[in-house]
């Protein structure tokens, strides 16, 4: 029998620093809860720093925080289909059961997102958006898919946005990008390799960084110019759930309703002209 993330805890407690064992015992305490967590999370609710957590980790084995919270994720896994479903959903629901529990998860993380929403950082980023004579949405993976489709909501409205798929290409668009121009980011962690290049290739440029994530201690916050945070927790197992990226859509939908309202003529007009020139594309 393979040996779980929790007993190697607890075979080589006695052997941690007195700052690994406070994170031992907050991670024995939320098994369920720690998987969602950031590196900097951790290291805030256990009270060490995160480079404790980085050597707690690889003490146990695992090469770093994301290979350990993997190892969390799949004990819970093995115990129920919980992490590999939205919400409570298990075999066992009828599909009315599951309809219900689906949208109870996907309502939680709006509500969520709500009571994170600062009203000051959403004008915020109206302003920037305003401002800027040309807007790129960016993201990695499922995180991009979020970007296409709020370069394309906000496309109905004024010709600056933009989106760029491939990293590469990201790089590239940045460090060609003017002072002043915006790059609105998608990334639920906040802390992939790729997106952290292209920030700081823009950064150089003194492009405006606009960071939509759940993490806001993550490395990508600490590079960004405005951080809006999303609810939703989402386990290393379900890789890209909808309830997050829900609550992403609900959180750039706030936003794009702050930033049409400011100039509803114009925005108006563009849509009409929109519409008019795709008249003879539906049947």
């Amino acid at each position: 029998m393979t040996e779980s993330v929790f007993d190697k805890i607890g075979q080589d407690y006695y052997d941690l620093t007195a700052a690994e064992k406070r994170t031992a015992d907050y991670i024995m305490a939320n098994r369920d809860r720690c998987q969602y967590l950031s590196i900097a999370e951790l290291a805030e609710f256990s009270g060490v720093a995160e480079a404790t957590i980085s050597r707690f980790c690889r003490r146990l084995g695992y090469k770093g925080f994301n290979a350990f919270k993997l190892a969390i994720a799949n004990v819970s896994a093995a115990a129920a289909d919980g992490d590999l479903l939205s919400g409570p959903v298990d075999s066992s629901d009828t599909v009315e059961e599951m309809c219900r529990k689906v949208y109870a998860a996907d309502q939680d993380a709006m509500r969520q997102t709500l009571e994170l929403i600062e009203p000051e950082k959403i004008r915020h980023g109206a302003d920037l958006l305003q401002q800027a004579g040309r807007v790129v949405c960016m993201g990695q993976g499922g995180s991009m898919l979020l970007a296409e489709v709020t370069a394309h909501l906000f496309s109905t409205v004024s010709g600056k946005f933009s989106s760029v798929t491939d990293s590469h290409s990201q790089v590239m668009t940045a460090v060609n990008m003017d002072p002043g121009d915006v790059i609105l980011f998608f990334s639920y962690s906040g802390a992939t390799r790729d997106m952290l290049d292209t920030m700081r290739a823009a950064r150089s440029r003194g492009v405006k960084l606009l960071l939509v994530t759940r993490f806001p201690k993550s490395p990508g916050a600490s590079l960004a110019d405005l951080v809006l945070c999303c609810g939703s927790n989402e386990g290393p197992l379900q890789l890209g759930s909808v309830p997050a990226k829900i609550a992403q859509l609900f959180l750039m939908d706030v936003l794009f309703s702050e930033f049409c309202r400011r100039d509803l003529k114009t925005c108006r007009q563009s849509r009409e002209r929109i519409a008019e020139a795709m008249e003879g594309k539906h049947l």
